[in-house]
């Protein structure tokens, strides 16, 4: 009998201790401590969301000028704030900026627009992902392949910043699409396509709305990033694209310049590859066109490359909108007489201060050597070294 007792007992003590624990509990759990956001890890952050704990955006997806005073929004853009200052931060996300061409250089334009807090974004691109578009794209995934690139973009960009106001267009821009993609009075337009015909078509639509626009050139079979320019159209050099888009817009249209352009100064390092049809032999390529004047061989991409130009347009566009001014890099072309003329120049300012030029003359000697000894090289190269 005495024994049923202490059972008993104990078993009433460890319910009463069970029912304080869970009081205690759920105190706690009624009281929750504030988020410390500048110390949020990665786990917690999901934690709090899933709780309703992390201060959410009020806005849902409208450019408003007035972004900023969202508590959210000015946290995830702070970096950005601190770097143009509020008021200028302000017009960035108020902006509105139209790019066409998502593949490799212009999904990246359009990451970082976002990322960097544009309000508005209109993106346009009739072409689908594939499997082979993953080495340059800039958030595209095997499970988006098949999808339109303009749809797949939207999808990414939603979870990134949904308080941009995000249209998706899958169209192909032309002369019955334009009222359509350049209406609403962009602040920038971002002219990301590859091919002849539609480029031209564009940029003369944006000069003759006068809207501002800025061009991409050719990005693929190069390798160097540090040659990376932006520059009038007037200045790119070494782009076979860049220079058939300046004849026909001068051709056409008659305009000359005027438009900024982002190029690479280095030339190509590899060639389209020869086209094969399904039987092996070469064929003509145009036979096989989707769409008519549109490329149907492969360019040799180095994925790095694209997304450089794609930054580079990002970059310029957001200084550009936040009114910040930045001095590019000038772009330098000189031919064998400007070079000889300043070696002449060397020679003189030598025997002006030394009474001799002989170092000079050692230096022409060197440069004339064979490359292959390691030391030689054009004159032309060494003198500008110096």
């Amino acid at each position: 009998m005495e024994e049923k007792v202490k059972v008993l007992a104990i078993i009433g003590a460890g319910a009463v201790l069970g029912s304080a624990a869970t009081l205690a509990i759920s105190k706690l759990l009624s009281n929750p401590l504030p988020i410390n956001k500048q110390s949020i890890g990665k786990e917690y952050i999901s934690e709090a969301v899933n709780s309703n704990e992390l201060p959410r955006s009020n806005y849902s997806g409208m450019a408003t000028p007035n972004l900023l005073t969202d508590e959210v929004v000015s946290e995830q853009l702070t970096r950005n704030i601190q770097f143009f200052g509020l008021e200028a931060q302000q017009k960035v996300t108020a902006s509105y900026v139209v790019v066409i061409g998502l593949g490799g250089v212009g999904s990246h334009a359009a990451s970082m627009l976002l990322r960097s807090g544009v309000g508005r974004l209109l993106l346009v691109d009739f072409d689908q992902v594939t499997v082979s578009s993953l080495n340059r794209h800039a958030v595209a995934t095997r499970e988006d392949v098949g999808t339109p690139k303009a749809l797949c973009l939207k999808k990414h960009f939603q979870s990134i910043f949904p308080e941009c106001h995000i249209d998706a267009k899958v169209i192909l821009y032309d002369s019955l699409s334009e009222e359509d993609i350049l209406s609403g009075h962009p602040d920038f337009v971002l002219d990301c396509i590859d091919n002849i015909d539609t480029k031209v078509a564009l940029l003369a639509a944006c000069v003759r709305r006068g809207l501002k626009v800025l061009s991409a050139t050719g990005a693929g079979a190069r390798a160097d990033p540090t040659r990376i320019r932006v520059a009038d159209l007037r200045e790119s050099t070494n782009d076979p694209l860049s220079r058939a888009v300046r004849h026909r817009l001068r051709k056409d249209h008659g305009i000359d310049g005027g438009i900024p352009v982002v190029f690479s100064l280095e030339k190509p390092k590899a060639k389209l590859l020869p086209f094969k049809g399904p039987s092996g032999e070469e064929e003509n390529p145009s036979d096989y066109q989707i769409v008519p004047g549109f490329r149907v061989r492969i360019i040799p991409v180095l994925g790095t490359i694209p997304a450089i130009f794609g930054q580079v347009m990002a970059s310029y566009v957001a200084t550009q909108l936040a009114g910040l001014q930045v001095q590019m890099e000038p772009v330098v072309n000189f031919d064998t007489d400007h070079y000889r003329m300043l070696h002449q120049r060397l020679i003189e300012h030598e025997e002006l201060l030394y009474g001799t030029s002989m170092q000079v003359e050692m230096l022409k000697k060197l440069c004339t050597l064979p490359k292959s000894c390691g030391m030689g090289g054009v004159q032309e190269t060494c003198l500008l070294k110096m």
